[in-house]
């Protein structure tokens, strides 16, 4: 029960007077004295807090231009012709009606139902920012097809790309990208900046045999150096070590249309040019480069990562697995 129907049921009890009553229940003496007079009108319901909205509204839009913006909306749209808030107004003010403003309009309009949302974009907080806070806290990979320059060769180039700093690790050539392609060059770039923490790469043979059945030389040499396997869904894109730009440097001096002859046997040539790349427009190189060279895991100089439950060190592998290169 409310405070104003218990100070006025006292005050009709006798228990209380008006003053006495005012001060117990921290109203005013002529505050009461208006609860008490709509008591007396409608009863206890009489007593519930009112609503504060203006009885009118001067400047709302008249009933009648409402009327007609749903009734041109109608016959506009039924006319095949352009039936947006825009040209609502011009239509009003050809008839002499005051025209409301275009957001005005559009209220109306939705309020009346014929209005069907359609967002252009999703909302900001339905995105995920696709980056780890460190580097070596997740490295990507994946490769491409390339055509040389002569129009007999085909390569494939294989990239591994630490997601934190976007620094390209490894940029190698192979006729074609084999299993162990992939984990020698694995082992090699965890010989030169240690090993991750997890890698990110999508369902190709090289690097799972989940839906085949068994286990490959990749799958196979993760758990050995404790290393976490993440893979993309089927059938859902990532930017799995595919930045934009970083194969650029595989094409420098190539004219128009053309692409430059690099054999996998000259490899070194370019990768060494393709460290750095840029996830973002051309004119935003130069900060990538700053960040990349500020956040990259850097070379070791040291022994390769041991795996302490094991004994197993990255360069030194046994069975189908073959060394680094």
């Amino acid at each position: 029960m409310s405070r104003a129907r218990v100070a006025v049921l006292q005050i009709v009890s006798k228990q209380l007077s008006a003053t006495a009553a005012a001060a117990e229940y921290g109203f005013s003496r002529r505050h009461l004295h208006r609860l008490l007079a709509r008591y007396r009108e409608g009863g206890l319901e009489a007593l519930e807090p009112r609503s504060r909205r203006p009885k009118t509204t001067p400047i709302a839009t008249p009933e009648t231009v409402r009327q007609r913006v749903i009734e041109l909306r109608g016959r506009l749209t039924a006319d095949g012709s352009d039936a947006g808030p825009v040209t609502i107004g011009w239509h009003l003010e050809r008839e002499g009606l005051p025209a409301p403003s275009t957001s005005t309009i559009r209220r109306i309009l939705h309020e009346a139902g014929l209005i069907t949302p359609e967002p252009r974009k999703r909302p900001r907080s339905s995105y995920t920012r696709f980056e780890m806070t460190q580097p070596n806290e997740m490295w990507q990979s994946d490769f491409i097809h390339w055509r040389l320059a002569d129009g007999t060769t085909d390569v494939e180039v294989l990239n591994w790309l630490d997601d934190h700093s976007r620094y390209l690790l490894s940029c190698t050539a192979h006729e074609p990208v084999t299993g162990d392609d992939v984990v020698s060059v694995f082992l090699g770039v965890i010989e030169e900046y240690g090993p991750p923490a997890s890698t990110l790469t999508d369902n190709g043979s090289v690097y799972t045999s989940r839906f085949t059945g068994g286990r490959n030389a990749f799958e196979y040499v993760l758990p050995i150096l404790g290393i976490r396997q993440k893979n993309g869904s089927p059938g859902h894109p990532q930017t799995q070590a595919r930045p934009n730009g970083s194969t650029r440097p595989c094409n420098a001096g190539s004219g128009p249309g053309q692409r430059r002859a690099t054999s996998p046997s000259s490899k070194p040539s370019w990768t060494s040019s393709a460290r750095i790349t840029t996830s973002g427009a051309p004119t935003e190189l130069s900060t990538v480069k700053r960040r990349a060279r500020s956040t990259a895991p850097h070379p070791k100089h040291s022994q390769p990562p041991t795996d302490t439950r094991s004994g197993i060190t990255a360069s030194a592998t046994t069975g189908s697995i073959p060394k680094a290169a």
